[in-house]
């Protein structure tokens, strides 16, 4: 029954342009939370709750809080964890994730909202990330064309990709993390909090 459901909302989400994570991508992602024994997760943009129910399903131990900006993703999305009975494990905020402030602490933050904020919300949420934790951000290849923008003459995706470019730039130069990229899905970075920051 839970299998059907995930492929109800993968099928809404392709139909409806709603972007979700990629399968092998979410997959690494499950597995990730698995191996490292995560229980604490944020998740900056919910969508239609896809992800957030995916990470619930490892573990019942695992608690989510999960932040969506657009209102009508954010209604999909509580029916959507209504529906796997996970509204007592995953905690969903209808608001903008820069002006929500969470004094919770989280194993693992998970950034796959508006790429254009990534620095902001990476240095937003710092402080609520324990020590030894990890930020894995979403979309870093941006359907390849974070490697070669020529594939596209539309003006906003290009701005778009130097956004992603500069965030990269950034990991790459924050000396409180370690950041390792992987090749799943859209790109996926791996940002671990040095116990010595």
């Amino acid at each position: 029954m839970v299998h059907l459901q995930l492929d109800d909302i993968e099928n809404f989400a392709k139909e409806n342009n709603i972007p979700i994570m990629q399968k092998d991508g979410i997959e690494f992602l499950v597995n990730y939370i698995k191996e490292n024994n995560i229980k604490n997760i944020l998740e900056i943009g919910s969508a239609i709750g896809y992800s957030a129910i995916k990470m619930a399903l490892v573990n019942e131990d695992i608690k989510i809080t999960t932040i969506e900006k657009d209102y009508d993703r954010y209604l999909m999305a509580l029916d959507n964890i209504k529906k796997f009975n996970l509204n007592d494990r995953i905690n969903i905020i209808n608001n903008d994730a820069l002006l929500v402030d969470i004094i919770d602490t989280f194993d693992l933050i998970f950034i796959d909202a508006a790429k254009s904020q990534y620095i902001k919300f990476f240095e937003k949420f710092d402080k609520n990330l324990k020590l030894g934790g990890v930020v894995i951000s979403d979309n870093m290849s941006f359907h390849g064309l974070v490697l070669d923008d020529s594939k596209t003459n539309n003006r906003n995706t290009k701005q778009l990709v130097k956004k992603i470019r500069k965030y990269i730039e950034f990991l790459n130069n924050n000396n409180n993390y370690s950041t390792t990229f992987i090749k799943q899905g859209d790109g996926i970075a791996i940002s671990k909090k040095n116990n010595a920051s």
